[in-house]
């Protein structure tokens, strides 16, 4: 696309370049308000994009091009290992050393599926440089130390360590954490798709490792890997924000790049072998729930496309994907949501662009086997129809629609606003293409509003791109009761035969490698090796968006002035009405089939129609905290949210207001596709989130707010989901559910409410007009209201939920003390403070979890430990109640304070995007956090003392005051009766 290139703006060279990196161009992109510039290193060739922008928050990424061809993991274990020491800086540990010494906004390290980047990003320029240097030195001149590499990837050791009688079992983080990421049905399901899909090419192989072939990786070719993938010139350097590129140069080239030549390899993804026909192809995967499993089945379908760093392709692939997947209206996701062959659409669903070649994929789940042909059938039904009869203009009009607003969004509420354009661009750049025309899309979207014109263009893309493409695998991936017991007896086999052939100078190896890699764990690095920020560096004060009160028919509305690059978001906010348990319970049933059912006279599918022609989606929600001074007394509100171009906003409140006024809840199909859909997104969180699904089951007796987190949206509100959909299959109860549903919406409906608008000041009496012709003739005016407020809570739990799961998630807490009251500061820095004292090390480096930690929830009062992706049970709890003996017992020094308050800080000074801080500040107002307060909150932070982290430790974190909940699977059941724990199946 060279065309797009040329209509391009092109900006004149940058004032300074540094002598070591040669100016290829810039180029600006205006919709994104920013210049990217593109070097490269004259002596390496590392290429450098650099995205200028007005912007305090900078982002640095360094990525490397990774290509294994084998399933080990070597590029996900030296992702690891490569963060444990390196020339200047010989500690143990410096990656999560320097989280604890630093103001960073975002620090982490990625393995994709064929690159590896380490990004950070910061507002404080001392801070971004202390961590480039670290980034710089860990990547391009590791040590790998062997120990690190048993710590980090795999090794085997006694089941008693230092007894050669007992069992070899493997241990290593990498290995658990992989455990844990295959224990999730979709992601075995994508690993076998991507098997099929690419047979030849290095997306055949689980990059990340499978834990059954992790083991056979060596140090020697974790080194030999190191050695040709980590070189300059296989390096790609992006960064984002207002440190201009010659200061990011100069700091590249000294530390690292000036002692490298170029190195003559050529590191990269070839083209895939074409199949001629479709492959078809059942596997299983591990399923340990009782019962009967014969629904459980996964059906996918998909196709391998042509090159990602073509742009056109890849627009116009995105451009299919939305008109065939994007909403329910839509006519491939209309057949999956609709047919009675499975339950759900796939989590599959979708256009996969990142890797060098593309794949589209779509599929069922809660299907069985013999349905695949039948699968197979209505696909093609579907894709045949749209090759034939075409697609309405207007449907995709608003997928280009779509395409802009995501474009035009600033977001940054997840990730860093810079970090997020630069992955966007990052696959493109690792595969040698263009990301500058990949990010810049305006001008390939003005060339496919011209195409779209001729009726013929989407039926001739559904053709050459999925009917005539033979490149195509079906997947039927059946449920195995009996697979993760025959997994475990294969690995207890192999460390048993492995065991029968040590001699015994190999065994007393084991014993000492084990000795040596404990002794490694417990010694204490000297941490001024690193560089470091201060509680010197720390702004006065945090940063509050502030707004305006204004008044709409008598109804309060907030407007917040924020750059928002031509959006409007807008908010109407629901005081929530006093409700009985059987409407409390449908409430998150409720929040998440709103807007996805018809309105104001229209059905569901020309309401879904509307949403993607004029908005950016329509979405319910609800906001609920304790108050600033009692935990016990909970406010609640009702969310409904909105975002639109600004010249759609007045087409937006017309829709939010037909969505609040007059849903559909006579649409009992719809309602049991969606709860059929919600019982597939919520069951799938549980391997990725069960850290947090832990710690809300333990804390769930300590307030209302707790209580409540867990049985609408925890563990117990998981279960009541599969329940309610079992139930589903008599349809009389489907009609029940919708009237508990609907009688519910009477009392929203009838609630005060007040808006919530965003948008850059300029347009500020136009939103508010537009917002008033919307409103102004639907706006409650009750009498008499009975606000929400649910019971004070006080219980304590020990409860071990049961799940489909290879490894645990654990979790201990404890009641404490609202935000208001002075001791909260101080828990809020012990959280920090045990993480990385001793939690670190006992949980994630010696007890072999991928993460383990302490929070505070103020909201709730309530102190959680918790680990992640656990081997462990009890000894886990244990380390918890170690980690308060260590607090209470140890002299501790006043780094390690300081360290702890940084963090915190860093945390509640993170920037989010625009309507994010306006957001943010809104609802803490509305919740009585107001700035004044939260100031306030944040000096006393500031000013916490090592003698306060012991008190409140000693007072409120007493082991026989805890409440555990914990998450394993069925073959650990005994063992949490043995450690006193109530069984809970989920």
């Amino acid at each position: 696309m060279s065309s797009v290139v040329a209509d391009s703006p092109v900006s004149p060279a940058p004032s300074r370049v540094h002598e070591a990196f040669e100016w290829i161009r810039s180029e600006r992109i205006e919709s994104l308000n920013l210049v990217v510039e593109e070097y490269r290193h004259r002596v390496t060739g590392a290429v450098h994009y650099h995205l200028a922008a007005d912007k305090a928050e900078n982002v640095f990424l360094v990525a490397l091009r990774t290509v294994p061809m084998d399933s080990t993991g070597v590029a996900h274990i030296l992702e690891h290992t490569a963060l444990c020491g390196s020339r200047h800086y010989p500690v143990r540990d410096p990656f999560f050393m320097m989280i604890r010494r630093s103001l960073n906004t975002f620090m982490n390290a990625f393995t994709s599926s064929d690159w590896t980047a380490y990004p950070f990003a910061s507002q404080n320029r001392k801070d971004f440089f202390n961590l480039m240097d670290v980034y710089l030195d860990a990547v391009f001149y590791s040590r790998l130390d062997r120990l690190d590499f048993a710590q980090e990837g795999h090794r085997v050791e006694f089941a008693e360590p230092d007894n050669p009688e007992t069992d070899l079992v493997f241990k290593g983080v990498v290995f658990n954490e992989m455990k844990g990421a295959m224990s999730s049905p979709a992601s075995t399901l994508w690993q076998t798709f991507t098997r099929y899909l690419f047979p030849t090419t290095t997306y055949h192989y689980n990059s990340g490792g499978d834990p059954e072939c992790i083991p056979d990786l060596t140090y020697e070719q974790l080194k030999d890997f190191y050695r040709t993938h980590y070189h300059p010139s296989n390096a790609v350097f992006m960064t984002f924000g207002d440190i201009p590129a010659h200061e990011h140069h100069a700091r590249i080239h000294d530390k690292a790049l000036s002692a490298f030549e170029k190195l003559d390899v050529h590191i990269a993804v070839g083209d895939e072998k074409r199949y001629h026909a479709p492959v078809y192809v059942q596997e299983s995967y591990a399923c340990d729930e009782p019962g009967e499993v014969g629904d459980k089945t996964h059906l996918v379908m998909g196709w391998l496309l042509g090159p990602s760093i073509n742009l056109k392709e890849q627009l116009e692939a995105h451009l299919l994907e939305g008109v065939l997947l994007d909403d329910s209206a839509s006519p491939l996701r209309r057949a999956l949501e609709t047919t009675d062959l499975g339950s759900a659409p796939s989590p599959l669903c979708g256009l996969e662009a990142s890797n060098r070649e593309m794949s589209f994929v779509c599929g069922l789940e809660g299907s069985r086997p013999e349905h695949t042909r039948a699968l197979e059938k209505l696909v093609l039904d579907v894709l045949e129809e749209v090759a034939e009869k075409g697609i309405e203009k207007s449907r995709v009009e608003a997928v280009l629609h779509q395409l802009e607003l995501s474009q035009r969004e600033i977001a940054g509420d997840g990730y860093p606003y810079g970090l997020q354009l630069i992955l966007e661009g990052l696959s493109c750049a690792t595969h040698r293409g263009d990301p500058v025309a990949l990010l810049n899309l305006d001008p390939v979207l003005d060339e496919l509003r011209e195409l779209i014109q001729d009726p013929g263009y989407i039926p001739r893309l559904v053709r050459e791109l999925l009917l005539d493409n033979m490149h195509r695998v079906h997947v039927t991936l059946v449920p195995d009761q009996a697979l993760s017991a025959r997994r475990d007896a294969a690995e207890a086999k192999r460390l048993a035969d492995m065991k029968a052939r040590m001699s015994d100078a190999d065994k007393q190896a084991v014993v000492e490698q084990a000795k040596a890699l404990a002794e490694r764990q417990a010694q204490e690095d000297d941490p001024s090796i690193l560089p470091k920020v201060g509680l010197e560096d720390i702004p006065a004060e945090m940063h509050i968006a502030s707004g305006e009160q204004e008044d709409v028919a008598g109804v309060p509305v907030a407007f917040y002035p924020q750059g928002t690059n031509g959006l409007v978001y807008q908010q109407v906010v629901a005081d929530l009405p006093a409700l009985d348990d059987a409407l409390l319970d449908v409430f998150p049933y409720y929040t998440y089939s709103l807007s996805q059912l018809g309105c104001g006279g229209r059905d569901y599918l020309e309401t879904q129609i509307l949403q993607s022609s004029v908005s950016g989606g329509v979405s319910a929600s609800s906001s609920m905290r304790g108050a600033v001074d009692d935990e016990q007394r909970l406010k609640g509100f009702f969310v409904l949210s909105g975002k639109a171009l600004a010249r759609n906003h007045a087409a937006l409140g017309k829709l939010m207001r037909d969505t609040l006024e007059a849903p559909r809840f006579d649409e009992y199909d719809r309602i049991r596709d969606l709860v059929a859909q919600q019982r597939a997104q919520r069951e799938q969180s549980v391997t990725g989130n069960g850290h947090g699904l832990a710690m809300l089951a333990a804390s769930s007796g300590m307030s209302p707010g707790a209580a409540l987190s867990h049985r609408l949206r925890g563990l117990a509100g998981i279960r009541s989901l599969k329940s309610l959909d079992d139930s589903f299959d008599d349809p009389e109860q489907v009609k029940a559910f919708a009237g508990r549903l609907e009688a519910l919406h009477e009392q929203v409906h009838q609630a005060p409410r007040q808006f919530l608008l965003v948008s850059e000041g300029e347009r500020r009496r136009q939103v508010l007009e537009e917002l008033e012709q919307a409103w102004a003739r639907a706006l409650p005016s009750a009498d008499s209201f009975a606000h929400f407020a649910p019971a004070a809570v006080n219980a304590r739990v020990r409860d071990a939920w049961i799940t489909n799961t290879q490894v645990n998630f654990c979790a201990k807490a404890y009641k404490t003390v609202p935000v208001e009251h002075p001791d909260a500061a101080a828990l809020a820095v012990l959280s920090g403070f045990l993480r990385n004292g001793y939690l670190h090390r006992a949980i994630r480096e010696q007890g072999g979890a991928y993460g383990g930690g302490a929070s505070h929830d103020s909201d709730n009062a309530t102190f959680r430990f918790f680990s992640y992706r656990d081997p462990r049970l009890g000894e886990t709890l244990d380390d918890f109640d170690r980690a308060v003996q260590w607090l209470v017992e140890e002299k501790h020094e006043w780094r390690l304070l300081e360290e702890a308050i940084l963090g915190v800080i860093s945390s509640i000074d993170k920037p989010a995007s625009p309507a994010g801080e306006a957001r943010d500040a809104f609802f803490s107002a509305l919740h009585g956090r107001t700035p004044e307060q939260r100031q306030k909150v944040r000096r006393r932070i500031l000013d916490v003392t090592l003698d306060d982290l012991r008190r409140v430790g000693e007072t409120y974190l007493r082991p026989e005051l805890a409440s555990v909940a914990v998450i394993a699977s069925p073959a650990s059941e005994d063992a949490c009766r043995e450690l006193g724990l109530d069984i809970q199946h989920l």
